[in-house]
């Protein structure tokens, strides 16, 4: 289901946008000072989340503009749009902190334990203050569940960062810096990859995920009266947006039978698949199916 409030995740996300800006003056700054690969990493990581948040944001003001002659679904697709760019930018950043990640391995650089282990945990703080803002969220809507998960995983590469302080600052060893870079640059990488691979399918109209189209043609067969089903296609307009246009074989019957069909096959779809968006031609036996 797509979430009956949107005006409370777009105040999440702007809240979560302000938050994360601190985090990313500060990381970023650090990093500078202290010379810690870890934390200029975790910045650029924060700072694509920033960016994430500010196309969400975006993308839910588009999508509340109603549907036109030009684009009559409206403008659901902004988001899942927003989502794939997210992804592909993230998708870059992590390849460039892995290659900075290898050549600091390869060239150490003295790191600022103290103050970079401090700058992370604040950090943490603001990370886990952002997480509970956005914890509360509706699972169909992709953009506040894909920054949810971004967070999330800042919060984990802070943690990363403050492990990497204590070691360097009880080791001296200069190499668990880039090491814990690596580690979050694949973080990012997994993160992306899987958004990347849920808004191409939403964009290259796939199903839901669980769903087939034999499953629901043997739903719809199961009501009475229909015959056949063919000409069958589902897709996902945006998370929570699914529509289905679909041919009905029906059996020899009457006109108010018919109705009585069209009612029990709109009430299945919807309360065992949550389609809502149906378009059904109904045939008799005799027809061309063409």
């Amino acid at each position: 289901m797509t979430d009956i409030h949107p005006e409370n995740n777009e105040k999440k996300i702007f809240f979560s946008m302000a938050l994360t800006a601190i985090i990313f003056v500060a990381e970023f700054g650090g990093g500078l000072w202290t010379g810690s690969l870890a934390l200029l990493s975790d910045s650029a990581h924060v700072f694509m989340d920033i960016f994430a948040l500010g196309l969400s944001f975006l993308a839910i003001r588009v999508a509340r503009l109603p549907a036109n002659d030009r684009h009559t679904y409206g403008f659901h697709r902004m988001q899942v749009l927003a989502a794939f760019v997210n992804g592909a930018t993230l998708l870059f950043i992590s390849f460039e902190i892995l290659r900075e990640a290898i050549i600091r391995l390869q060239n150490p650089e003295t790191v600022l334990a103290g103050p970079m282990l401090i700058i992370a945990i604040i950090g943490l703080a603001v990370n886990v203050v952002v997480a509970l803002v956005l914890k509360e969220h509706d699972h169909g809507d992709i953009n506040t569940r894909s920054a949810f998960l971004h967070v999330l995983g800042d919060t984990l590469a802070s943690v990363g960062v403050i492990g990497a302080g204590i070691a360097i600052f009880y080791t001296g060893q200069q190499w668990i810096d880039p090491m814990v870079s690596i580690l979050i640059s694949l973080l990012i990488l997994y993160s992306s990859g899987n958004l990347l691979k849920e808004t191409i399918h939403i964009l290259a109209e796939g199903m839901p995920e669980g769903m087939t189209a034999s499953a629901v043609a043997d739903a719809m067969k199961a009501v009475s009266g229909v015959a056949e089903i063919h000409n069958l296609h589902i897709w996902t307009v945006s998370p929570g947006f699914i529509s289905l246009s679909a041919h009905v074989i029906l059996n020899d019957q009457t006109l108010s039978q018919s109705e009585k069909i069209m009612a029990d096959l709109k009430s299945i779809l919807s309360s065992r698949f949550e389609i809502d968006h149906t378009t059904i031609q109904f045939e008799c036996a005799k027809c061309d199916q063409e």
